[in-house]
């Protein structure tokens, strides 16, 4: 399979052990591929590289063979993008920020575009400082998917949305799919890695730890991956069990008679 996502040792290094350190994986054409981890993991900065927003310390980020950072002009106008977080213009309409996008990408708004608006019961007519966050997601996915893109890099892409829109999302994305699209997606909702994902990537502390097919991924087996063995095993009340044991120990094992001095009791007590 022809790799299109492509990071050879990449590294983004912020100090404080924040950042990716020696990140290296491909998505191949068509593919679409799972990006988990916990928070802080090194997700968004993954996406930010991809995007060329920010240059690597070291490596190589590379979309279709061009270097992200040397054509991140090309590669923004081109990719179909969603942000972890949403920052967008409150004083315009969803339907002029649409228009403003597509305008950055050169084109008019695409038919398509009312397209999404109404799989996804869009009203791109009120302000976008009015919408809640799941209507303003709505608006980020139809920014993203609008053009028809070859490659998207979608991160939390269903954060804020009700079951209907998050499973008509998934139903997007395997469309997408069918389309010939190649899809890097990060998510923390196993249901949607599960349905639309080919294979899952597992990233900790900014590092690659694993691998696994999305089909076999279970709740207990994910969480491993993400958070290590030793995390699963913890229970409620072991932090409280284990306070209570510090205090014990801490205790004298001797008590004092009260009724004495210590000095006294030292003695052995006065006959």
């Amino acid at each position: 399979m022809e790799p299109i996502i492509q990071l050879d040792r990449a590294t983004k290094d912020y100090g404080g052990g924040r950042g990716v350190f020696d990140l290296s994986f491909a998505v191949g054409r068509g593919e679409v591929v799972g990006f988990l981890g916990a928070n802080g993991a090194g997700k968004s900065v993954t996406m930010r590289l991809l995007m060329g927003f920010v240059r690597p310390g070291a490596g190589r980020v590379a979309i279709a063979g061009r270097d992200c950072f040397a054509d991140r002009a090309a590669i923004q106008r081109e990719v179909g993008y969603l942000p972890g977080e949403l920052a967008l213009p409150g004083d315009m309409t969803g339907r002029s920020f649409l228009a403003f996008v597509a305008g950055m990408r050169g084109t008019a708004l695409p038919c398509r575009a009312n397209a999404l608006i109404d799989y996804f019961e869009l009203d791109p007519s009120a302000k976008l400082r009015a919408m809640s966050k799941g209507t303003r997601q709505k608006v980020g996915i139809v920014a993203a998917f609008m053009h028809g893109p070859a490659v998207l890099l979608l991160d939390e892409p269903t954060s804020g949305l009700d079951l209907l829109m998050q499973r008509r999302f998934v139903e997007l994305v395997r469309a997408e799919k069918r389309r010939g699209a190649t899809i890097l997606l990060s998510s923390h909702v196993l249901g949607e890695v599960e349905g639309t994902c080919d294979r899952a990537l597992f990233v900790r502390s900014g590092r690659l730890t694993s691998e696994a097919c999305a089909a076999d991924l279970t709740l207990d087996a994910t969480l491993e991956h993400l958070y290590g063995a030793e995390a699963l095993r913890r229970r409620w009340g072991d932090a409280a069990e284990g306070r209570a044991a510090g205090n014990r120990s801490a205790a004298p094992s001797d008590s004092v008679d009260l009724g004495r001095s210590p000095a006294s009791s030292e003695r052995g007590g006065v006959r």
